[in-house]
């Protein structure tokens, strides 16, 4: 059976990974298995910015996939960023093995709001979804309700569905079929 693998990197919410596993689990239709922790990203830290860079602790998850592992989920407390942007919530090798899902801006707190458990963990779901997606080659949707929607600010990433429309999941699909057939059983 095709597996994806998780991953924490430094510090990460036990609650919001083991959520992770489950959505990918469930949506994806394969096994999960959790990695043991990574390295705090230390080698990502960029002080100018106060962020992690997210292109760095993808690359070092490139090289700590497992061999059987089709999918590689890391997934951060740390705030991270592209040169690009001023921040992601997460990020993905296009129709590639590994993504990283940064928890920090997905809760309430980092916006001076007061805790809302179930909106950070419906926003983790979106994004590990979304990102997994962008691992099977799914680009971005103009759906506006797709999980596959470009999500810029937290209104964008709230008014879309923790769900792939039906143009992806058909797309989603026919790359799994075309991924599990030669993965490792």
């Amino acid at each position: 059976m095709a597996v994806i693998a998780v991953a924490a990197a430094g510090p990460a919410e036990e609650e919001a990974i083991a959520y992770a596993e489950v959505c990918l689990s469930t949506t994806f239709g394969m096994e999960t298995r959790r990695l043991g922790p990574f390295p705090d990203p230390e080698y990502a830290y960029d002080a100018a910015r106060n962020q992690y860079s997210s292109t760095l602790v993808l690359r070092e998850a490139l090289d700590r996939r497992p061999a059987d592992a089709l999918k590689l989920m890391v997934i951060t407390d740390h705030d991270i960023f592209i040169p690009m942007l001023s921040f992601v919530y997460g990020q993905a090798q296009l129709n590639g093995p590994a993504a990283v899902l940064s928890l920090s801006r997905l809760r309430q707190e980092f916006y001076g709001l007061p805790p809302n458990h179930a909106l950070f963990l419906l926003r983790v779901r979106k994004e590990a979804l979304h990102e997994i997606g962008h691992c099977f080659g799914l680009t971005h949707c103009s759906d506006p309700l797709c999980t596959m929607r470009l999500s810029t600010n937290l209104q964008l990433l709230d008014e879309k569905q923790a769900e792939f429309c039906g143009d992806c999941a058909t797309l989603l699909r026919d790359a799994i079929n075309t991924s599990t057939t030669g993965a490792i059983k």
